[in-house]
């Protein structure tokens, strides 16, 4: 219930437009440089989980950008919500669960 609630407000204030060009390109390299660390160079896993559509395709959008914003306590995985808002966190999202090529 808890997502659920989540997920309605942050879809609800996350209908904007989404970024713009050039910071479209700062958040491909932040996922491809500081993701892509712990994830594998090519998002198939290494000390983080796979990025990969079949990896991630049956988890809710909201869990996995609470996840990119504010990490997971006792993993490796640090927040990032200092480095991007929730609609850019939804963008990488959404761009993963279309293909892992950004």
């Amino acid at each position: 219930m808890k997502y659920l609630i989540v997920a309605l407000v942050f879809f609800s204030s996350a209908i904007t437009a989404e970024p713009d060009q050039q910071r479209q390109q700062e958040l491909r390299n932040m996922l491809a440089h500081d993701c892509g660390s712990c994830h594998g160079l090519t998002l198939k896993g290494g000390l983080g989980p796979s990025l990969l559509v079949d990896a991630l395709e049956n988890k809710p959008d909201a869990f996995l950008v609470h996840t990119i914003l504010q990490g997971r306590k006792g993993t490796a995985m640090p927040p990032w919500k200092p480095f991007m808002t929730e609609q850019e966190a939804l963008w990488l999202v959404q761009k993963l669960l279309k293909s892992p090529k950004l």
